[in-house]
């Protein structure tokens, strides 16, 4: 099972795909980190937010999930550069994912703050310096800053960093509900190129990049789901207020339910509860068809079988010369 903590809803940044910033929580309100004791073990555990080192006890987050899990990913703007960097001092296995929405004038117009790819990438370089390996750039797509995920993707591959992408989704999380990509032949080429890029690579993980890519595209084509949403039942969220929800993708307008809240209950009593399997029947019928790695990658590792023909069928067609086919959605 795979956990992502949300620990707060406060962020310096002003993104325009997201306005969690405009919703932030009261610091009072959010958990206190002794709250994570009652999670579960887990495969590994992504920290979000908001922007995570806006909390000034993250350390004490960071040392109780390390009792939980063997791997921690935070998901981070970069911001607050001296923080990350003294942390990953003290915990040097630790891994980041710092958002960088496009090159230097792109991330900054679409991020809301000046100087934001500046200290991103400092960040993450300084980070290259000490030796932290799980490091990376995550883009979100959304419109007109396509063209500028492949050069950040070349500028990837010559860091030897890991890229991961995404697609600009409504949900409540972000409290958006009009984001919609309206250059969607720009937008999907970009990621079919990127896509032969990914599969000239010698890495095998690279390769499954590409299949997940491919999900993007059919995402933002309106395609249903290639692989099945298992969200509450593969992996859960923890919001700032305790309360566990099988994703940051749901929306009022559909629907919106919490498994249960950790400060009232043991995880293992919300996990088996009636509201729980409530929730996960509702997973099961829901219109939304979202495709982000909170919730794809659990059901990409548990479907592997079932990825893996398209993954060597692709790999053996570039390695003749041929091109991936992403009009073609599998049937898996």
């Amino acid at each position: 099972m795979d956990g992502s903590i949300i620990v707060t809803y406060r962020c310096p940044m002003r993104c325009k795909m997201c306005n969690i910033w405009a919703n932030p929580t009261k610091p009072s309100e959010e958990f206190a980190p002794e709250l994570l004791e009652k999670l579960p073990r887990m495969h590994s555990v992504n920290i979000t937010g908001g922007e995570p080192f806006i909390r000034e006890d993250i350390e004490e987050i960071v040392k109780i999930l390390r009792k939980k899990t063997n791997r921690i990913v935070f998901s981070t703007s970069g911001w607050f550069s001296d923080r990350i960097i003294a942390l990953a001092k003290k915990y040097p296995d630790l891994g980041f994912r710092i958002s960088i929405e496009g090159l230097s004038v792109k991330n900054d117009e679409l991020r809301g703050r000046e100087g934001g790819f500046d200290k991103g990438l400092r960040t993450l370089l300084e980070l290259r310096r000490m030796g932290v390996k799980d490091i990376g750039f995550g883009i979100t797509v959304s419109n007109n800053n396509s063209d500028d995920m492949l050069d950040l993707y070349e500028l990837n591959k010559n860091l030897k960093m890991e890229f991961a992408t995404a697609s600009f989704h409504n949900s409540f999380y972000f409290h958006k509900y009009d984001n919609q990509v309206t250059n969607l032949d720009e937008v999907c080429a970009n990621f079919d190129e990127l896509i032969q890029r990914l599969m000239k690579e010698n890495n095998p993980k690279s390769w499954f990049r590409a299949f997940f890519n491919l999900g993007l595209i059919n995402y933002v084509r309106g395609g249903r789901r290639l692989l099945p949403c298992e969200a509450g039942s593969e992996n859960f969220f923890l919001d700032p207020y305790g309360n566990i929800l099988p994703c940051n993708g749901m929306e009022e307008r559909c629907w919106f339910a919490s498994m249960g809240n950790l400060n009232e209950a043991s995880f293992d009593v919300i996990w088996n509860s009636p509201q729980a399997a409530a929730v996960r029947d509702k997973v099961a019928h829901c219109p939304k068809n979202c495709w982000m790695i909170g919730s794809v990658s659990p059901v990409m590792h548990k479907y592997l079988r079932k990825i893996l023909p398209w993954v060597v069928k692709n790999k053996l067609k570039v390695m003749r010369g041929g091109k991936v086919d992403t009009s073609c959605m599998p049937e898996l």
